[in-house]
């Protein structure tokens, strides 16, 4: 018995014809436009720096059950100690009969200089004095030293990621493949730090993790575009190039929407539901997740056809691939 398929599916419709290489030029003044301002802007303002890259503490303080946390009075308490930012976010625990914030999640700096255990000891008598009875857990401190090693070795991951991402596209296809693939994946990356910046989200290791995340779905998506591009320039040998990108495009574009929407689903439940620690993971993936579509049809594809492809070359490895006792048509 055939399964089911999925309902949504229909609406899709089987075959488009989309002329995606005629609009290449506007999307590419656009996404001149914005990389340059997302560049402009990751120095002014510059991002928001996390306790991971800024140096600081972070620690999780909770009432017991059924009993609330007053945030105000943990946000003045920490204040008065004179500590730089602050920030206090309260979490609804889920077990207990009130509506109350019973638990609270506290992160400061640490001046330099200072103690680091003797502040956060400092943090913890004030909070006490000033709250009542309460608990700690999840204590972690980042000095600043550290923090900066953080921030240069996430860096250092992107551009490696990216590199190596450049290589496979290069042994795998072409060099003009490589090159537009790079290119691709550099514009998601720098529009994904730049919406970093304009919504003000904490840059934080878990968004360097989301990063690269976007910079391998990115990647696998032109991937697709790419192999399918690289069939029907052996199969139509004489078809200009600009119609056989915008067929190749148009015949993978079915498989791109359906892969981009379930993945957005499932992070727009992991924003709602997941937290403030993963509601800017969530937003940062989901943004990668749709521009790394949008550099798939409008930055890899139109790279090649300015460069242009030898076809000769491509015939080649047409041939038959042997398994086994039989081979491959």
């Amino acid at each position: 018995m055939a399964m089911r398929g999925w309902p949504f599916i229909k609406l899709l419709p089987q075959k488009t014809n989309f002329h995606f290489v005629k609009y290449a030029r506007f999307a590419a003044v656009l996404s001149v436009v914005l990389c340059v301002a997302s560049i402009v802007a990751c120095f002014v303002p510059g991002l928001n720096m996390g306790i991971d890259f800024r140096g600081g503490a972070s620690m999780e303080v909770s009432k017991p059950a059924g009993q609330a946390i007053e945030l105000d009075r943990v946000r003045e308490a920490v204040n008065s100690l004179n500590l730089g930012d602050v920030q206090v976010q309260g979490i609804a625990r889920r077990d207990t009969t009130v509506d109350d914030v019973s638990t609270a999640i506290l992160r400061f700096q640490v001046p330099e200089g200072r103690d680091q255990t003797q502040v956060v000891n400092q943090v913890e008598t004030a909070i006490s004095q000033t709250v009542g009875e309460v608990q700690y857990s999840g204590v972690s401190v980042v000095g600043s030293k550290v923090s900066g090693e953080l921030f240069t070795s996430g860096l250092l991951a992107l551009g490696v990621a990216i590199g190596l991402m450049f290589l496979y596209i290069w042994f795998r296809f072409e060099p003009q493949f490589g090159f537009g693939a790079v290119i691709g994946l550099l514009h998601d990356v720098v529009l994904t730090f730049g919406l970093i910046v304009l919504f003000r989200l904490e840059f934080s290791l878990n968004m360097v993790a989301a990063i690269l995340t976007v910079i391998g779905y990115s990647m696998n998506d032109t991937v697709v575009v790419f192999d399918r591009l690289r069939e029907n320039l052996r199969k139509y040998k004489t078809m200009p190039l600009r119609e056989v990108i915008d067929l190749s495009l148009n015949e993978t574009l079915s498989r791109t929407i359906i892969t981009g929407v379930t993945a957005v689903m499932v992070l727009a439940a992991l924003a709602i539901f997941g937290g403030e620690a993963l509601f800017g993971f969530s937003i940062a993936l989901m943004f990668g997740i749709i521009i790394g579509t949008y550099s798939s049809i409008y930055v890899g594809a139109p790279i090649i056809l300015l460069w242009g492809v030898k076809r000769g070359a491509l015939a080649d490895d047409a041939k038959p691939i042997k398994l086994g006792m039989a081979s491959r048509p």
